[in-house]
Order: C-alpha cells, then sequence, then structure tokens
C-alpha cells in the first residue's frame, strides 16, 4: 500500500517505520529537521535491543499524501483541526492514532467525512531527529470501515496487532482512564512508570484519577466495564522505562496535550456536575510546569 503518516512524532515514525520495513511505500509530513534527517540518511528504527534503518520518503508538505491508500493522522490533538484541514482533499481511509476520544469527531468535522477512531497501546520515543525508539506493546485497536479487514491484515503481516472493533470508542477510554492515571503524574515528577508506580502515594492518586475519568465516561454514556486497577498497573511493568507523552512534552519545552486527557475529564465533569478535584490538580500542575 501506499501509506501517508501526517505528523512525524514518535508514533507515527514507529508504524511509519515499521510499515516501511515491511516493503509498504511509505511517505511522512514532518518538521524540516525531521525531512532532512530522513533525506540523509533514513528512519532508524530501534526495537528489541538492534536497530534498522528503513527507506521511506519525507516532506513538509501535505499535499505528499494526496495519493495515498491509506494515512495514518498522528498528529498533538491542539493540531487536529489545523492538519485536517491540509487533508480535506484526500479521499483516503484516516486512522486517527491520537490521544484523548474526541480527535476523530473533530477530525471528521474538518474532513467532512468519518475518521477511523484508533487505540493505540505502545511506548516509544524519539531518540534523534529521523530516530524512533521502540519501548514496549504496539498494537491498535481500529474501528471498522471498507477495507478495515485487509489493512488489519497488512499491519499484522508487518508486525502491528490489530483489532477491529465497534467497541473501539469504549476501548480510547479505557486508554484515556489509562492515561489520567500515568500521563501528568509522570510529567509532574520526570518519573518513568516503574519508578513511578513506587513512590508512596502514588498508587492512590492514580486510582483517584482514574475513578473519576470512569465516572464521566460512563455519564457520557460509554460502556465501560467496572474499574480494574490491576492492567493499568502492570503497565508499569510492561513499560517500566517509559516517560509519558506529557512527561516527553515537557522535558522538550514542548506545549503537553494535558487539555485533551485529564483536562477533558475535567471539562466534561464540570459539564455533567460531577466532581474531579484529583483531575483538576494534576491539569492546574502540568499547566504551571508548561508555563515555567
Amino acid at each position: 500500500m501506499k501509506i501517508g503518516v501526517m505528523g512525524a512524532g514518535a508514533v507515527g515514525c514507529y508504524y511509519g517505520a515499521m510499515l516501511a520495513r515491511a516493503g509498504h511505500d511509505v511517505t511522512l509530513v514532518g518538521r524540516e529537521s525531521f525531512v532532512a534527517a530522513v533525506r540523509a540518511s533514513g528512519l532508524t528504527l530501534e526495537a528489541g535491543g538492534g536497530s534498522v534503518v528503513v527507506a521511506a520518503r519525507a516532506s513538509t508538505d501535505p499535499d505528499a499524501l494526496n495519493s495515498a491508500d491509506l494515512i495514518l493522522f498522528c498528529v498533538k490533538s491542539a493540531d487536529t483541526a489545523t492538519a485536517g484541514g491540509q487533508l480535506a482533499g484526500s479521499k483516503a481511509p484516516m486512522l486517527c492514532l491520537q490521544n484523548g476520544v474526541d480527535n476523530p469527531e473533530r477530525l471528521a468535522a474538518v474532513l467532512g467525512r468519518p475518521a477511523v477512531p484508533v487505540a493505540v497501546y505502545v511506548a516509544v520515543e524519539m531518540a534523534g531527529p529521523a530516530h524512533v525508539k521502540h519501548l514496549g506493546r504496539g498494537d491498535l485497536i481500529m474501528g471498522p470501515f471498507v477495507g478495515s479487514d485487509a489493512v488489519a491484515s497488512a499491519f499484522a503481516a508487518a508486525g502491528i496487532p490489530v483489532k477491529v472493533s465497534d467497541e473501539v470508542v469504549a476501548a480510547q477510554w479505557q486508554k484515556l482512564i489509562t492515561n489520567c492515571a500515568y500521563n501528568a503524574l509522570s510529567a509532574i515528577t520526570r518519573m518513568q512508570y516503574g519508578r513511578l508506580v513506587q513512590m508512596p502515594g502514588v498508587t492512590d492518586a492514580m486510582t483517584e484519577a482514574a475513578t473519576e475519568a470512569a465516572a464521566v465516561g460512563r455519564a457520557l454514556g460509554v460502556a465501560l466495564p467496572e474499574l480494574d486497577m490491576k492492567p493499568i498497573f502492570d503497565i508499569a511493568v510492561s513499560m517500566a522505562a517509559q516517560y509519558s507523552s506529557t512527561a516527553q512534552d515537557l522535558m522538550r519545552h514542548k506545549p503537553t496535550e494535558i487539555d485533551y486527557l485529564n483536562g477533558y475529564v475535567v471539562s466534561q465533569g464540570a459539564a455533567l456536575g460531577i466532581p474531579t478535584p484529583v483531575n483538576r490538580v494534576l491539569v492546574t500542575l502540568v499547566r504551571a510546569l508548561e508555563r515555567a
């Protein structure tokens, strides 16, 4: 397939590299520094204790994705409307590989057609301008669309496990609940997950943040199972070396997505009359660190 990646951050680079390594024609749209690095020496994928350089195209121009059969939409949540508008001429299925739960809806409003919601479970970070480092997992839960089974098969052949599910929105909410437990606390403490959960009181705070998020999701009509913190805490084992995306943004002096994670729970909770005091404090602290 001809695959476009809009947003050459860690998530976009990882899945783009995996698909390019499997022989697909991949074009990534990113910043000038990224494009220059790819054109100079390719895209480096570091995983499993080794690294490989894969051949991929790179451009700063979204029009480079006009001929793509499939587009992975991987920009930061704050850039959804702007980046989506730059792809409005494309007719390719648009897979929304982003944090938060409202991006597919916001992207669809710009495109004038549905965007495909995807729950992403991967631990990755950028180790250089065109060097992505894989730290754990890599599976996806994807909403159904015309051709979704063929896409899932192609991804699986590339080493990317995919489940096509009508319950993808609930999966996105379960990921949001997990993000509410980890992201802000990892960012505030600048700790990796494995060390974070060992700090006194942290797991209690994580449980309270997750409980608030789940209550908001249920009030919005999302069919969520009873909250089980064990699989959430297990992530500190399977992704022990991972810093949250919010922590990575702060350490690179970039704006975070906190308003689309814990902040989304706070805003929706306020509209519904559901108290979210723990998430509110976490949002306040991350915003303060952004400004500092």
